[in-house]
């Protein structure tokens, strides 16, 4: 990041201040209007400090691999227009003796994974005239536009909870941080904002569906490729929630038990088959450390970053069996939605995670202490609710039994920290309401 970086950073601003406002002015409601200005402004400055901190003082997969092999294919594009066959190419075919920017990159472009972020810097290197700075801030824009999305998905069916939205999925110190540059998560993040609205418009609402079909098939396919663990965690609790929310829809508690219980069959049987179709895919991908192959890119990038010093261990080994699979699941779980605790954070990246870490901890203790262990599992009949804790625990489970390095856990758990904070504030409100109501019926009589 040079000065040219700093220099053109206000212009490419002012044009997505620009982009974002006349989006803005479709919005009919002045709360939408003023989270979409707030979100959209801490997101795009967050980008000035994601770019110092990954390209200066600790670089890594964002700015040595991404960025420097992007921008290299759009150099190579420049020079010669025949080298555009690299963009469409996939991975494994690219030129990994003669093309490569960095020799320490070889291997790497070879997973669809990592070409695919390598791709599309170079697609966005035409428009930010291969700057990484510029670049970060396209990746952190098509994170916010998704993003946005999924604060409007909870607004929508709770209003009244603006404040708390916001501050699990616009104001979330990590998540806004690593979803802010050159990285597989903000595609991730902005996929899976877009994926959950257009779902819920085209089959809740039942607005728009060749839209947001075609939406709903372009996110599914960016999380394929980039996280296929994210999508098969993430898709049957989403269409459970949308089974509750419709068969709530019904008034006949027969017809809603019925129409429930065949379409959650549907869906374990359909999820089962998916898995079975995934069983390669997730062998190679899930966690991103389940495999020889995703360890030794950690252990290549633990050794560049110093990140080792960062490892950790739940203390309960993995054979590859169903059953220490079990026992794992509570340490893993606990890890990734609560670690690094303050006393394991050795660097400013993940010391700013475990204070986080802390306040979400807290917030959940208060939870249980003020309405117990029934009350949090009763509440999970709520079709929100469900959805957002059966995903977080899933979710986290699959990144805590395969990331053991804290500087990695920091950045891959962040998909789900909205949801499990936005179903915190959920419970709450639930159980606030509830008590509310019992206060003035007593008071009436």
């Amino acid at each position: 990041m040079g000065i040219a970086d700093l220099l053109l950073f206000p212009f490419y601003l002012l044009l997505f201040y620009l982009f974002f406002r006349s989006r803005n002015k479709h919005l009919q409601d002045p709360i939408l209007k003023i989270y979409h200005q707030r979100g959209f402004w801490i997101k795009a400055l967050t980008v000035l400090a994601f770019a110092l901190f990954n390209s200066k003082i600790s670089p890594g997969d964002s700015y040595l691999l991404y960025h420097t092999e992007g921008a290299n294919i759009y150099k190579l594009v420049l020079h010669d227009f025949s080298n555009l066959r690299w963009i469409t190419s996939p991975g494994i075919e690219y030129d990994q003796s003669g093309l490569l920017a960095d020799t320490w990159n070889a291997g790497y472009c070879r997973d669809d994974n990592n070409f695919m972020v390598v791709r599309i810097v170079s697609i966005i290197s035409f428009f930010s005239f291969g700057k990484y700075l510029i670049t970060c801030l396209f990746f952190s824009m098509i994170s916010f536009s998704g993003v946005w999305r999924l604060y409007r998905f909870f607004y929508e069916q709770y209003p009244h909870l603006h404040k708390e939205f916001a501050i699990a999925i616009l104001y979330l110190p990590t998540f806004v941080f690593w979803s802010s540059g050159i990285l597989k998560d903000p595609l991730c993040t902005g996929a899976l904002g877009w994926l959950t609205y257009s779902v819920y418009e085209a089959f809740y609402k039942k607005k728009y569906f060749s839209k947001n079909l075609f939406i709903i098939l372009l996110s599914g396919y960016v999380l394929f490729v980039l996280k296929v663990y994210i999508l098969v965690a993430y898709v049957p609790f989403l269409s459970l929630f949308l089974v509750m929310k419709n068969v709530n829809l019904l008034k006949s508690f027969i017809a809603k038990f019925v129409i429930g219980i065949v379409l959650i069959i549907g869906i374990m049987l359909g999820f089962t088959k998916i898995m079975n179709q995934l069983k390669d895919s997730m062998a190679k991908y899930a966690g991103e450390g389940i495999t020889k192959t995703i360890k030794n890119y950690q252990t290549n990038y633990a050794a560049q970053d110093g990140w080792a010093n960062s490892n950790f261990s739940l203390g309960v080994e993995f054979d590859g069996s169903l059953i220490s699979l079990v026992k794992m699941a509570p340490a893993a779980i606990v890890a990734t939605l609560y670690r690094p605790f303050i006393w394991e954070s050795r660097k400013p990246s993940t010391l700013l995670s475990s204070l986080e870490s802390l306040a979400i901890m807290l917030l959940t203790f208060k939870l249980l202490w003020l309405y117990g262990i029934r009350k949090f599992l009763s509440a999970l009949r709520d079709p929100a609710i469900m959805f957002c804790i059966s995903f977080s625990l899933l979710f986290a489970l699959f990144v805590g039994a395969t990331t053991p390095n804290f500087g990695t856990l920091c950045r891959y758990k962040i998909p789900c920290m909205p949801f499990y904070v936005a179903a915190l504030f959920l419970i709450i409100d639930k159980y606030k309401k509830q008590k509310n109501t019992v206060e003035l019926v007593a008071t009436a009589e």
